[in-house]
């Protein structure tokens, strides 16, 4: 008889799923020590310690830092779910742009492993949860706003309430508005056409500059990115929404 007990098959999973995480990562990178520019009077740096990372701050400036985000000790980074796909982790050690087939392929894998259905009793309530954050993680990383967006609330920038982030381009509001005014005004859905090709080129173009941000830890130009970035993304939904005569509200 074997002196150890045999493991259930919910425990098998989450032992699986812990040495899925740990042994798949390519790379042995234990703290992350990210320097960001967030201005010329003061500089933040995040230490991110490996499998899970977590969140902290560390402040020379004399104002209090950016409120950080609400997580606790055990909620790990989203790209700490995917070493397949993201071995070198988020910015600016790992790229800003993600391969989505990759990271889609090992998210299948991931709910394959954590199915509530698989599992029993208490573990079935683990595997929800554990699949709720598998969900969660890959669809923030799927969308380049979304992910961009995560990036800055893990250095305690919220786009939406952080009064700084509020866009002050007056062309660009200028942009905005003509392109609201021209969705509205569109007769047949075919006029659109050629709107939402400029459009798909302004969002390339957010993207490329969030890449070259985040890469060099400019949060500020992240920022100012992420903004116009949810802007075109809101225009898209326009587009892609239309109805003859239905008014078009921009979300800012």
């Amino acid at each position: 008889m074997s002196k150890h007990p045999t493991l259930s098959n919910s425990n098998r999973f989450f032992s699986a799923f812990h040495r899925y995480i740990t042994l798949t990562s390519t790379t042995q990178r234990h703290i992350h020590h990210l320097p960001l520019r967030a201005s010329r009077r003061s500089r933040t740096t995040l230490h991110y310690s490996y499998l899970p990372r977590r969140y902290a701050s560390t402040s020379s400036a004399s104002t209090p830092p950016s409120k950080p985000p609400p997580q606790t000790p055990s909620t790990p980074i989203y790209y700490d779910l995917f070493p397949k796909t993201l071995p070198t982790g988020p910015p600016p050690s790992g790229p800003f742009t993600i391969n989505p087939r990759a990271l889609r392929s090992e998210f299948l894998q991931l709910q394959a492993l954590a199915h509530p259905d698989r599992h029993t009793g208490s573990n079935k309530s683990r595997a929800e949860g554990t699949s709720a954050l598998i969900n969660t993680a890959y669809s923030t990383l799927l969308s380049p706003l979304k992910r961009a967006q995560y990036l800055l609330h893990l250095r305690g920038i919220d786009i939406a309430e952080d009064e700084t982030a509020k866009v002050d381009d007056a062309e660009l509001l200028m942009e905005v508005l003509e392109v609201r005014e021209a969705i509205e005004g569109a007769e047949e859905e075919g006029e659109l056409e050629g709107m939402k090709l400029v459009n798909d080129g302004r969002i390339r173009e957010s993207e490329g500059v969030l890449e070259r941000c985040f890469k060099e830890d400019d949060i500020e130009g992240a920022k100012r990115e992420c903004v116009r970035l949810r802007y075109w993304e809101n225009v898209r939904e326009s587009l892609e929404g239309w109805e003859r005569g239905k008014p078009v509200v921009l979300v800012h």
